[in-house]
């Protein structure tokens, strides 16, 4: 029976699993990662840490699976992207990885943007400016580190750092190649005008490949570190968000995961490519479809704030229930129909408002609400910015069809029932999946043959109840999510000025 590994390179931890071909799960495992901030806006990774972990995961989902090395067929690695790590001429790391959400480079984005329109750089990328971008953060090494700089033999990302270390094979998967801001999307290739705008030389740029594409095979090194036999093929992995939204189901065009985690994602596989100054822009795992998405800001952060500073004595009575805060003010706020308006702007907004200035704003309060009708409130502003993502996808002309809902949240069912009442379309649960590593295996399964449908991802995730969109609901929320955008439109003007008052 064929195996496969996946590996996910996290912000917070390494996480492994191991699954057979027939859709099982026989062993996950995960070690935690240590993120640096030296200085403000700094973020940093080891990625000398995480080759540590690989070790220590593959190790430790063998003995828990009880299998023998020689079953695992194939390997395939997902991480945050894009993270930014100097190779040099042996084949280690200069330095920490300069981490996605690092945003030290802000002078040398100002000097990145200056040399094109952002409607070009759209245009060409299908993504704006942002401190994502690696040309700013190369711009940055190069003025204060020339000495690190000047060492790199190339630069990659975090999961083609740990392939490379794998394999012996230099490459990036083509999603880090298209958030580095250096790739063309409708070509895939590096474009000269791009590498111009940070002077950056191709020849620091390795090879473009595909998830699935077999780059190399376990090295004898690799091989006993990881506890594996040498020769196992290794595939060219995937972004973990994207990863992540593929083994929600997401495999066709239409599919819509809407991820209630800490942030709120929106994903959309499409087979239509996305210019939209609006919205981010990945390529699908699978080949020929695209994922335009959003994230939100705010999600369960806005609701544990919530139950922080407002819901102490409804967490108290949960706790004496012997139930979560979550589930008291769920059962509390089931029949409130306040017409409270919350925007959950509490930390500014990305998706679609791309908006840093935009505040959490709470509407038409009054001495007679409760503590459950602000939570509802806020249960339907997370999910109208939801909405307001599928507007945009509708209205560029994309199918939105089968709804699935995943993480943390989606445990909810008033959540996901307000969820279908407003997106207008059924949504289903996602009960149970294991992460991004999850896809990274499945890719490594495609990628050697052994799996040969894209859609068999769902043979390995537990789906739940499907929540039906009831018309009265539903023509009730249309009414309340036209005052909600207005609310917006109306403040908007507002929100930087309180910035200086």
């Amino acid at each position: 029976m064929p195996v496969f590994l996946g590996l996910d390179i996290g912000s917070t931890s390494t996480i492994g699993i191991l699954i057979d071909d027939r859709g099982g799960t026989l062993a996950t495992a995960q070690r935690p990662s240590t993120l640096h901030s030296d200085k403000a806006n700094w973020a940093e990774e080891d990625a000398g840490q995480w080759w540590d972990n690989v070790g220590a995961v593959s190790r430790e989902l063998l003995t828990e699976a009880g299998i023998a090395p020689t079953e695992v067929s194939g390997i395939g690695v997902t991480g945050m992207l894009p993270a930014v790590i100097l190779v040099d001429d042996d084949g280690n790391a200069i330095r920490r990885s300069i981490q996605q959400n690092d945003a030290r480079a802000t002078g040398e984005l100002d000097r990145f943007a200056a040399g094109m329109p952002e409607d070009d750089f759209l245009e060409l990328t299908g993504t704006g400016y942002s401190q994502q971008l690696v040309g700013p953060k190369l711009m940055w090494l190069r003025d204060h580190e020339p000495e690190n700089f000047g060492r790199a033999r190339v630069v990659v990302g975090a999961s083609d750092f740990i392939t490379f270390r794998l394999t012996g094979t230099l490459q990036v998967e083509h999603n880090w190649a298209l958030e580095s801001g250096f790739v063309d999307l409708a070509t895939g290739a590096y474009d000269p005008r791009l590498l111009a705008l940070s002077e950056t030389d191709a020849a620091l740029l390795p090879p473009i490949r595909q998830s699935q594409d077999i780059v190399g095979r376990l090295q004898p090194d690799a091989a006993s570190h990881l506890g594996l036999p040498e020769g196992v093929p290794v595939v060219a992995g995937c972004a973990d968000h994207v990863a992540s939204a593929f083994v929600c189901g997401a495999s066709n065009n239409g599919d819509l995961v809407i991820k209630f985690g800490g942030a709120a994602d929106i994903l959309l596989s499409s087979d239509t490519p996305v210019r939209d100054r609006r919205l981010f822009m990945d390529y699908h795992i699978v080949p020929g479809l695209y994922f335009p998405n959003g994230c939100m800001a705010a999600g369960g952060n806005l609701l544990n704030w919530i139950i922080e500073n407002f819901a102490g004595v409804e967490a108290a009575k949960a706790r004496e229930a012997g139930i979560s805060p979550h589930q008291w003010l769920d059962k509390a706020a089931v029949d409130s129909r306040s017409e409270l308006l919350f925007l959950p702007y509490i930390l500014g907004e990305k998706t679609p408002l791309m908006d840093p200035h935009a505040r959490g704003t709470l509407v038409g309060l009054g001495l007679h609400h409760t503590v459950a009708d602000i939570w509802r409130a806020a249960l339907e502003g997370i999910v109208f910015g939801m909405r307001h993502h599928v507007d945009t996808f509708v209205e560029r002309g994309l199918a939105v069809t089968n709804v699935k809902a995943a993480d943390g949240g989606a445990a909810s069912d008033l959540w996901l029932q307000i969820a279908a009442d407003v997106l207008e379309r059924p949504v289903r649960r996602i009960d149970k999946h294991p992460g991004s590593c999850l896809g990274a295996a499945f890719v490594a399964g495609m990628g050697t043959g052994s799996l040969t449908d894209w859609s068999a991802i769902e043979d390995y995730v537990a789906l739940g109840r499907v929540f039906t969109p009831r018309p009265e609901e539903s023509a009730r929320y249309a009414k309340v999510y036209a005052n909600w955008r207005e609310t917006y439109e109306r403040l908007k003007t507002l929100y930087p000025k309180l910035e200086t008052a």
